[in-house]
């Protein structure tokens, strides 16, 4: 751990380093041009030489306080416990329920199967669709099977459709899409899929695609809307994500929504990864460093809530009365987000590893 305590010493340090010992000050400021006062050329070079070192020591002391935010704590204390978790295959569809799953850089997975790993976007321009303009996305279902390497697609009226996803990443060639305006790596899922999807999403033969995202890490930079969070890094952008890997959200929190709600929403209506039950409503706004068994998270910006937030995932029909997001403006605003409510935290991976229903939650 970094003594704080000693800071001031290092920069004194910095100071007699850049040449303005005690000894020098003190003769420059005695020794005039003519063994008088200093000149004005001498006083500016003194301020000049000031104003380095407190510059320089600033720097240094940003450097060692950002270092030790980024190394996880020594103590932990427990705060609740696991109490559901969720797979999003397809950006914006429906969720896997799972029983554990493995924390990747890219996101929870249990073999192929990916957190938010496929998107559906436009034939014309490769620009991804979201279930807050086409809020029926989250009644396409995914499942897999026994092996997580072939995934079937469910929707109402529809006929099931499979998609092959080892075969995906064995045969074809990789192009490109965006996620937000960013490019990335993608694989077409091929025509009868995109079929599939245009005629339940659009009434149309074409229209869409699904793509795939074949990498093991992430590529994209922090967004520029992002980046008022010091926390979050490229590494924590995931797959096609939003903005990170992973989510999480308490018990606690969704009951105080709820509280205030004429109708109650589901958990699963805040599309998080990790359901938590133990912490008090919005608790988990404060952690900074959150272990799962011996997988490290760092909480990296809070999660905050649009449209979608208003979509039921059952019927796939968006709130009439733009709720909950209406109630959650009236106090779940933060400051320097605009008129977007925070629910949940979003989180960057530190340590690899695995995670389970029932498994300990512990913040440091």
């Amino acid at each position: 751990m970094i003594d704080f305590c000693s800071i001031p010493l290092t920069f004194r340090h910095h100071r007699n380093a850049d040449g303005l010992s005690d000894e020098m000050l003190s003769k420059l400021l005695n020794d005039g041009a003519d063994g008088g006062k200093p000149t004005v050329g001498q006083m500016l070079a003194i301020a000049a030489g000031v104003g380095v070192a407190s510059a320089v020591g600033y720097g240094v002391y940003r450097l060692l306080k950002y270092r030790a935010e980024q190394q996880p704590p020594s103590e932990w204390h427990r705060v609740g416990e696991v109490s559901d978790l969720w797979i999003y295959p397809i950006k914006s569809c429906g969720a896997v329920r799972v029983r554990q799953f493995q924390c990747s850089p890219i996101g929870p997975q249990i073999g192929l199967l990916r957190d938010r790993i496929f998107m559906v976007v436009k034939s014309a321009d490769g620009k991804f669709i979201t279930g807050r303009t086409h809020p029926t996305l989250v009644l396409v279902q995914p499942s897999f099977d026994a092996q997580y390497e072939r995934m079937t697609l469910s929707a109402p009226g529809m006929m099931d459709i499979s998609v092959s996803v080892k075969q995906l990443l064995e045969t074809t060639p990789p192009g490109s899409a965006e996620v937000w305006d960013q490019p990335v790596t993608a694989v077409d899922c091929g025509e009868e899929v995109a079929r599939w999807l245009s005629r339940f999403l659009l009434s149309e033969d074409f229209g869409l695609r699904l793509v795939y995202y074949p990498l093991d890490r992430p590529t994209r930079p922090v967004r520029e809307k992002n980046r008022i969070h010091r926390m979050l890094t490229a590494r924590d952008s995931g797959a096609l994500h939003d903005a990170t890997s992973y989510m999480l959200v308490s018990e606690g929190s969704v009951a105080d929504v709820n509280s205030r709600l004429d109708k109650p929403v589901p958990a699963l209506q805040f599309r998080a990864n990790i359901l938590v039950k133990g912490p008090s409503a919005f608790e988990e706004d404060d952690w900074k460093w959150i272990r799962i068994g011996e997988t490290i998270y760092r909480n990296v910006k809070p999660c905050t809530r649009c449209l979608f937030t208003n979509v039921d995932p059952e019927t796939g029909v968006s709130s009439p009365e733009q709720e909950p997001l209406t109630t959650l403006r009236k106090y779940r605003l933060k400051p320097g987000l605009g008129n977007s409510p925070v629910v949940g935290m979003q989180m960057g991976i530190r340590t690899l590893g695995a995670i389970g229903l029932g498994d300990t939650v512990y913040v440091g």
